[in-house]
């Protein structure tokens, strides 16, 4: 979680001590300070359009609308109501944006879908647009009201409401991530902040740009993370997938146990009580081999099989962890619902405890463990003996581990 969380605030302090650098840039390369910012955000389009990322395209084009603004904004040294308007709404509802982006499923940009999401910042922006033509005065001055009165956000232009939103976005984007653990999740939570920074330093054009150009970097970076986890993790079950137990595989040592791992009877399983229970098993399954001592790495290998990597770990020591897993696969016990269920709901109010689980069942796992040895000199070699092993354990009852 901690590794996770020190890509978005790196580039943050990054962008920090890039200040400076940038508002000491010779006329030469004004343009650079002018439209790098665009250009980033235009970057983090492309990869993100590439990699069919329409939630980030969109926080992205609410940064691009941000920045655009900062012309004016700036001009009007947020004195005259049109600055004043504009100012709180972005510091309102680009906000809000990434906070309804963050609890959104994706859904692509190019459909209904992105039409919709893309229909809502044209309200936000029309919306705004008349408050400043029609000259709604008290909805501006309503908007910079505090909330508390304190001297402590004296000094920040940002109107307390605007802060609020700032707060409860980012809190929203990071309960999202951690209930998902999605890269694109809590790089909308850095990219708040960023923003956050870059409309507090408004009166400064280097802060603005560069944290507005942060926060797009941020969202690139979360799309290459997210996009190299769907590639390297299992969606399923959530553990690496055979790709990266492959790679894995390629620097491995003089010195490594590799353990097979197969649900009994899981055919049965799924025929008895459908595949949502199939997938119930292979999670449960998944979750305790993910927690295997000894220096094992759990891995799905493809269906029911899993697969369980000890680097220079000999087979001693691999199989007293190995028992241990399969022990506590066995002990655990899986509620089941109740197998007839109406095809339709009855019009009569539901019994508390209607349709709960009626019994349970326990789930067995067989295991076959090899190691490297003179013979066994190639990962391939050990998988393809560990294979056999775990054929033996099936033949011999299942619910074991075999040599």
């Amino acid at each position: 979680m901690l590794l996770d969380m020190a890509v978005p605030a790196g580039v943050l302090a990054g962008a920090y001590f890039l200040v400076p650098v940038v508002a000491e840039l010779p006329a030469s390369v004004a343009g650079l300070k002018a439209y790098g910012a665009y250009i980033v955000i235009a970057l983090a389009a492309s990869v993100s359009l590439i990699f069919r990322r329409g939630r980030v395209v969109l926080a992205l084009l609410t940064l691009a609308l941000a920045y655009a603004s900062y012309g004016p904004l700036l001009n009007d040294a947020l004195e005259s109501f049109r600055a004043r308007t504009v100012f709180a709404a972005l510091c309102i509802f680009v906000p809000f944006n990434l906070a309804a982006l963050s609890l959104l499923e994706e859904r692509g940009t190019f459909n209904l879908h992105g039409a919709q999401r893309l229909g809502v910042i044209a309200i936000e922006a029309i919306f705004t647009g008349w408050i400043v033509f029609a000259g709604k005065t008290a909805t501006t001055a309503w908007a910079y009201s505090p909330l508390y009165e304190t001297t402590l956000l004296a000094a920040s232009p940002i109107p307390q409401f605007g802060l609020a939103a700032m707060a409860l976005g980012f809190a929203v984007c990071i309960v999202a991530w951690y209930l998902k653990r999605a890269p694109i999740d809590l790089g909308f939570a850095g990219t708040v902040i960023a923003f956050g920074v870059a409309m507090n330093g408004i009166a400064r054009p280097a802060v603005f740009a560069v944290f507005i150009a942060a926060g797009a970097l941020i969202l690139t970076i979360a799309v290459l993370h997210d996009t190299f986890r769907m590639a390297f993790r299992d969606e399923l079950t959530g553990l690496p997938s055979r790709r990266d137990l492959n790679e894995r595989m390629m620097g491995l040592g003089r010195r490594y146990t590799i353990a097979m791992v197969d649900v009994d009877r899981f055919k049965n399983f799924n025929d008895t009580y459908g595949h949502d229970l199939g997938d119930q098993i292979l999670k449960m399954v998944a979750r305790k081999l993910a927690e295997v001592g000894g220096g094992g790495t759990a891995y799905r290998y493809g269906g029911e099989e899993f697969t369980v990597l000890f680097p220079g770990k000999d087979v001693d020591a691999a199989v007293p962890h190995l028992e241990g897993l399969r022990r506590q696969v066995a002990d655990y016990r899986l509620a089941l619902r109740a197998a007839a269920r109406p095809e339709k709901a009855q019009p009569v109010k539901r019994r508390r405890g209607a349709f709960r689980a009626s019994k349970s069942e326990s789930v067995t796992i067989s295991i076959g463990v090899a190691q490297r040895n003179g013979k066994l000199a190639t990962p391939e070699a050990v998988i393809n003996a560990a294979d056999k092993a775990l054929y033996r354990a099936k033949r011999g009852g299942r619910n074991q581990v075999s040599r």
